[in-house]
């Protein structure tokens, strides 16, 4: 039994904006940021990338219909907040709930462009954007490099795979349940690996070389 955004289950949705809101209280806690500023930078990397998914589907913003989009941000900042002191490998932390949101935001956006009407291959490119676009308001706004220009990892492709293979299932008919949380599983382990093992993408020109500097983590 396949199934469409519109009757997916909302908390996949807000399970992706909870993982990826937790990513930006860690970074902002990292960063010795005050507790409104963690609010507003899992909200930021939380929302955003449906937000700019919506935007760009001509739809109002479901953060600004739903408050439910609300909770996770305050709750993953009340998270850090009391737990954070506790935490000692923050860093892989971020890693793994930003991975975690990259596993579902690629899936949701990608779904909800093919209910709409678009293209399996517009509907990937804009499955990977809601994927990528929080993350690189959040790295942007806290003053990072973006993760998605980062030479010593890789971050787009797991999202773009998962975008994928969401559109190909789902025009085949067998996207469902089952397939979702192999694809999830699958983008998240992608995403773990390339990071833990520092793989990296050819640079932008054949026959460049990375400086020995940048050659590892």
């Amino acid at each position: 039994m396949t199934f469409a955004f519109d009757n997916s289950p909302v908390w996949l949705d807000l399970l992706g904006v909870f993982f990826f809101a937790v990513s930006g209280s860690l970074l902002a806690a990292r960063k010795q940021i005050d507790i409104v500023g963690s609010l507003l930078l899992a909200s930021l990397v939380g929302l955003g990338g449906g937000v700019i998914r919506d935007v760009i589907l001509v739809v109002v913003p479901a953060a600004f219909t739903t408050p439910a989009y609300l909770v996770p941000p305050l709750l993953a900042t009340a998270l850090v907040y009391f737990l954070f002191s506790s935490v000692q490998r923050y860093t892989s932390l971020l890693v793994l709930f930003d991975a975690a949101g990259l596993a579902l935001f690629c899936m949701t956006g990608t779904l909800k462009a093919l209910a709409t009407g678009l293209n399996p291959v517009a509907s990937v490119l804009l499955g990977v954007t809601t994927a990528v676009g929080g993350g690189l308001l959040r790295d942007v706004t806290a003053n990072e490099v973006p993760e998605l220009f980062n030479p010593k990892d890789i971050y787009a492709l797991p999202a773009f795979l998962g975008s994928s293979l969401t559109a190909v299932l789902w025009v085949l008919g067998v996207f469902n349940v089952l397939t979702a949380a192999g694809i999830a599983a699958l983008v998240f382990t992608f995403r773990v690996l390339a990071w833990r093992r520092s793989w990296q993408a050819p640079l932008a020109v054949r026959g460049w070389h990375r400086r020995p500097s940048d050659s590892g983590l």
